[in-house]
């Protein structure tokens, strides 16, 4: 990248302006699984507390899996099986949702289509198998708008059985909070402006639950970052500074070929995963780097992660990387001839819809808002329509035309499946499980159906999802 990089320090006027600090914190230790006969680990969500803000302020109380931010972060083998019996200790109902793993139906988590919520005091034991390497996470699924802006998410790594040659594996859980001058989560959940505009935008970024990552590193060693925005709505677009390296992976799927990296975007829930070398001289500093537009349409950068370079690791850089194993995902091969299902995408600010359907009756805009619904997909703005968006045999190839009929990006997620966006010659590029659809436009994705089940098709601004953008399909 161009330009110089401004690295914000973590002094009370850069917190109160929303800006990132640049406090280290290590990745949060991993924990093993176990098989699914009555010993399986406990995975807790209660209330807990973080440093978010610089140090001067006080712990922000915050929910999390073992009551921190992120929860332990969970580690398997392709192949495995991830066993967790989850626990709420919090004061309403939660679940957990595996994101972007292609998982048994039973265990996707998603209340009132997959399992009940689980109620305050209660259990439920997650055991699924996990066939796919690649990185992945898990978050609440209940009032998800609230319950992952409080904190609720951690990492899930499955490992390849011959992983590449980097030198470390460094996993960065990117994340914005809305906070008070108190340094408090700001109490202003479902607001319906947020709702009807971009989502709930924090105030204060944070990688790995602090106000930023740094880490000591030599020249020309070489990592492997695994990137996930984990924020309610922000998109993130990011750039390297004294960085050179590839993308490897997209959403946990294998990239044909590694391709380097100039810029990224990461929408809320998308993952990607670099294996890049550190090109910043002895002495000097490397960045991940994240760019917005400001007032003006001005360019302000931050640092996101941070690399003190002392030392040099080796003579020379390493070879480009070869690219990962691909996993057992089917990939469309006849797109063209797919029967092709349109979902539209209505609503929002500037989005000039006049009514939609909710519980079965006509609604105006107006009677829409006053039940906190603004968006609607075909018309539709149920937290889950009666009749899914299409009835899949096993096996199928589906094709979808996400329509964005909105003045917003929208970040689309379908569970237990990866999908490839449809291009004009009719071939189907890298597989995601999240796609962003920007204003105005139309994405062909595809996929084959090929796990039974009802799944959630959803924005991933999470208050976007709440507010009328959540469908389903069927699968068998």
């Amino acid at each position: 990248m161009t330009g110089r990089v401004h690295v914000p320090g973590p002094s009370r006027r850069a917190f109160l302006a929303g800006l990132a600090g640049l406090a280290g914190v290590a990745n949060a230790p991993f924990a093993r699984s176990a098989s699914a006969d009555g010993s399986a680990p406990v995975l807790e969500a209660r209330p807990g507390s973080a440093q978010l803000a610089p140090p001067e302020y006080p712990e922000t109380p915050i929910w999390g899996y073992a009551g921190r931010v992120p929860g332990p972060t969970i580690r398997v083998r392709q192949g495995e099986r991830v066993a967790r019996r989850f626990v709420n200790r919090l004061p309403r109902p939660s679940t957990v949702h595996w994101h972007g793993i292609r998982i048994d139906n039973a265990m996707d988590g998603v209340p009132d289509l997959t399992q009940e919520a689980v109620p305050p005091g209660g259990s439920f034991l997650y055991d699924f198998a996990v066939p796919d390497a690649g990185a992945y996470w898990y978050h609440a699924h209940d009032r998800a708008w609230e319950q992952v802006a409080r904190g609720l998410y951690g990492a899930l790594i499955v490992e390849e059985e011959a992983p590449p040659r980097v030198d470390r594996d460094a996993i960065l859980l990117i994340d914005d909070w809305r906070l008070t001058a108190e340094a408090a989560i700001a109490e202003d959940f479902g607001n319906l402006h947020d709702r009807a505009h971009a989502g709930r935008i924090g105030n204060h970024v944070t990688v790995n639950g602090a106000a930023a990552w740094k880490r000591a590193a030599g020249r020309r060693e070489r990592f492997r970052l695994r990137l996930a925005n984990v924020a309610n709505a922000r998109v993130f677009s990011l750039a390297l500074s004294g960085l050179d390296g590839w993308t490897v992976a997209l959403d946990g799927q294998p990239l044909a070929a590694p391709e380097p990296v100039e810029r990224l975007k990461l929408a809320p829930a998308q993952r990607a995963d670099l294996i890049v070398d550190v090109t910043a001289e002895e002495g000097g500093e490397a960045f991940v780097v994240s760019e917005e537009r400001g007032r003006g349409n001005a360019l302000r950068s931050y640092a996101l992660a941070t690399f003190a370079v002392s030392g040099t690791k080796r003579a020379r850089r390493l070879p480009v990387p070869e690219a990962l194993p691909a996993n057992p995902v089917s990939t469309p091969t006849d797109a063209d001839a797919a029967r092709r299902t349109v979902l539209r995408m209505e609503g929002g600010a500037m989005g000039g819809l006049r009514a939609a359907t909710l519980e079965g009756r006509s609604m105006d805009m107006r009677e829409l808002a006053a039940r906190g619904r603004v968006w609607a997909l075909n018309g539709v703005a149920d937290d889950l329509p009666d009749a899914p968006l299409l009835r899949a045999a096993a096996g199928e190839t589906v094709r979808i035309a996400l329509v964005n009929d909105t003045a917003w990006p929208h970040a689309m997620h379908l569970h237990g499946h990866h999908f490839g966006t449809v291009g004009a010659d009719g071939g189907v590029g890298p597989l995601r499980d999240t796609i962003l659809v920007e204003r105005g436009e139309t994405a062909d994705v595809a996929f084959v159906a090929d796990n039974p089940g009802d799944w959630l098709l959803h924005c991933h601004m999470l208050g976007h999802a709440a507010a009328g953008m959540r469908t389903w399909i069927r699968v068998g």
